[in-house]
């Protein structure tokens, strides 16, 4: 499909730079594609879901995955910014580089400062880069490994705000506990699942009460995930892998609450993806653990999940593309252009959607 079919015009005033407070007062938009848009806020969620729903949400924990560092080539050096996409091994990083021009393969990058104590070893750290792709993609292996490099980068690293709201303001405190889902166990992610932000204890009381139960998958978001689409037709571009896992306990809960007559619905865009990632051509949920690459565009036949929360997401990006997969083109263009209108902020810190399958 023609990537413009998924733009539209969005103010710069629409992207929210900060959360509402609490998290579940935000405004939620209503799309049912056979009835129409009605506007809720998320504290609603249980009496617009029905009593026998799951919720399956990402766990995943975002890490300081932004690093300032000194490429070292000879008598030369020049400053370089790395973004940690995803992991490929104890010591071995996928990446982005800013100004990746400036690397070549076999270069040294030092991240921190040296230190002659012994016990300030994790104030710093080297890697190599060992492959340079498209796009200012690297792949680094550090000096350190496991633990102990996961250590040094949340000593060095800086929280990853996606880059419409770090260009606008600078990451401060506040950030640490905003841009983190309140049920965040496994680190790994570089981009919070930003759905789940919405989410309080007090809602998943009232969940609870309502007799909607939830599971937890993971999905470590990378930084791809924020990457504009620059191909012309949704066939050419490429998705960057993402590593994700449904166990076996969570995938026969899930089988069993649809057998019942339950819902699926996915709190955000990453579940969605990695719970079909993991649906069998029946519908049924197989326990999953890998890479998923999965796009999904208009067309795509949805195999797990039956309703979808998520934010309201950039023009012409994949996650545009995947509600308009959900819940129509036409529908999701005509939501937009009302939230828009209605002025619902946008993206990571912005309110939330409920869609529902077309």
């Amino acid at each position: 499909m023609r990537v413009d079919l998924f733009d539209f015009e969005l103010p710069e005033t629409s992207i929210a730079l900060r959360p509402v407070e609490p998290r579940d007062a935000a405004r939620m938009l209503v799309v049912r594609p056979e009835a129409g848009l009605e506007e809720r806020i998320v504290r609603d969620l249980p009496d617009l879901l029905q009593p026998g729903d799951v919720l399956v949400l990402n766990n995943t924990k975002v890490i300081p995955s932004r690093l300032y560092g000194l490429r070292v080539r000879e008598e030369t050096a020049a400053r370089v910014e790395i973004m940690l996409h995803k992991r490929e091994g104890a010591d071995c990083w996928r990446a982005f580089a800013r100004p990746a021009k400036k690397l070549n393969v076999g270069d040294r990058i030092r991240f921190g400062e040296a230190s002659e104590s012994t016990a300030c070893e994790l104030v710093r750290l080297d890697a190599e880069v060992e492959e340079k792709g498209e796009g200012g993609e690297v792949r680094l292996r550090f000096s350190l490994a496991g633990a102990y490099l996961d250590e040094a980068i949340a000593r060095l690293g800086e929280l990853p705000l996606p880059p419409y709201i770090a260009g606008k303001r600078p990451t401060d405190d506040k950030d640490l506990q905003d841009y983190q889902t309140v049920y965040a166990k496994d680190e790994g992610a570089v981009a919070a699942p930003t759905a789940g932000l919405h989410f309080t204890d007090d809602l998943f009381r009232r969940l609870d009460e309502r007799g909607i139960a939830r599971h937890f998958v993971t999905l470590h978001v990378g930084a791809g995930t924020f990457l504009p689409v620059k191909a012309e037709d949704t066939a050419e571009h490429r998705m960057h892998a993402e590593w994700g896992s449904v166990s076996e306990e969570t995938a026969r809960a899930l089988n069993e609450a649809r057998a019942r007559g339950g819902r699926i619905v996915a709190v955000g865009t990453t579940s969605l993806r990695l719970l079909e990632s993991a649906a069998r051509e029946d519908g049924t949920i197989a326990p999953f653990s890998g890479d998923t690459s999965i796009f999904i565009t208009p067309g795509y036949r949805f195999k797990a999940v039956d309703v979808l929360m998520t934010n309201f997401h950039l023009p012409r990006s994949t996650l545009f593309m995947l509600v308009s997969a959900f819940a129509g083109l036409d529908c999701m263009r005509a939501a937009y252009a009302h939230a828009v209108e209605a002025g619902y902020r946008f993206y990571s810190y912005g309110d939330a959607s409920l869609l529902f399958r077309r």
